[in-house]
């Protein structure tokens, strides 16, 4: 091979490499407690050009896997970063069955969530990465 393909073959492993690395966001998070004491875990992953987050694991006030038909449901919706560890996009509050306009923080493996509608703001609380 000669200097110039090794280079152009270099330069495009490295752009594929970049390209492939996950977003912050990415992974595994567990929420809050709800207005119920319930909390759960939810995996954070691409959805086409955002990032969406699914309810895998529900638990009851005392920290106890619970049965829940919200499993398998998206929490996070629509979420694009906006640079600075900040995301905006959507989340959905099972305990009110109501969708906000968010407003997610991230601070290393502390997620700071806020949601909005209809200029009614909730604090969803801090999430810790699992």
């Amino acid at each position: 091979m000669t200097p110039r393909t090794i280079a152009l073959a270099l330069a495009l492993w490295a752009a594929g490499a970049a390209g492939a690395l996950a977003d912050p966001l990415e992974g595994l998070w567990r929420s809050a407690p709800d207005d119920n004491g319930n909390t759960g875990l939810i995996e954070v992953a691409p959805c086409g050009d955002a990032l969406c987050g699914t309810l895998t694991r529900a638990f009851g006030p005392d920290g106890a896997e619970i049965a829940s038909d919200r499993v398998g449901r998206q929490i996070i919706s629509e979420t694009r970063p906006r640079g600075d560890g900040t995301y905006r996009g959507k989340v959905w509050a099972p305990d009110r069955d109501q969708t906000y306009n968010s407003r997610l923080t991230l601070e290393g493996d502390v997620l700071q969530v806020e949601g909005c509608v209809l200029g009614i703001c909730r604090n969803g609380g801090t999430w810790q990465r699992q």
